[in-house]
């Protein structure tokens, strides 16, 4: 009985390896190509040149609260009470629309970024299925991968083609 095991092994093993030699296998490094890809970077620069002027309104509405609490700071001994509290106020609620600001600015260019890299995920695969397809891989193998060797390492190949796709 120990035999039968050994020789269903034996043909087990030569069978598999049949197999992987007939298996024409990928991978693609997906943290690699977001940090590569020129559309990644093309989009982060839209990204910044479309949000820049909010950025701007959020350094100056800063700004103009900082300026607000040292003149409070300066002048809150030599200050009528009621001056002092209205200022206060005034510090306190700018304060809270500048919080509020900042909260909506993130929010948007979250759902923007968020936008952009769909876009990109999608012109990825399609550059990935289209490589696959010309090169006639039966797999190509992306995350959740622990190790791959460069022999099977095709996001050299991913990048070149994604520096020459055009929408």
């Amino acid at each position: 009985m120990r035999h039968f095991y050994l020789i269903v092994s034996l043909i087990f093993l030569v069978f598999s390896h049949q197999v992987a030699a007939e298996l024409k296998v990928g991978f693609v490094n997906a943290i690699r190509v977001m940090n590569e890809a020129p559309q990644v970077e093309s989009a982060n620069h839209n990204l910044e040149r479309e949000f820049a002027s909010r950025q701007r309104g959020l350094v100056s509405a800063k700004q103009a609260i900082k300026t607000l609490e040292e003149r409070f700071t300066k002048n809150a001994d030599i200050m009528i009470e009621a001056k002092a509290r209205k200022l206060s106020r005034k510090i306190r609620d700018k304060g809270r629309e500048l919080k509020r600001q900042r909260e909506e600015f993130r929010e948007d260019y979250n759902f923007r970024r968020n936008e952009e890299l769909d876009k990109i995920q999608k012109i990825i695969t399609q550059v990935i299925q289209t490589l696959a397809k010309r090169e006639s891989y039966d797999l190509i193998l992306s995350d959740g991968v622990v190790w791959a060797s460069k022999r099977i390492d095709i996001t050299d190949k991913v990048l070149r083609q994604l520096r020459q796709f055009r929408q």
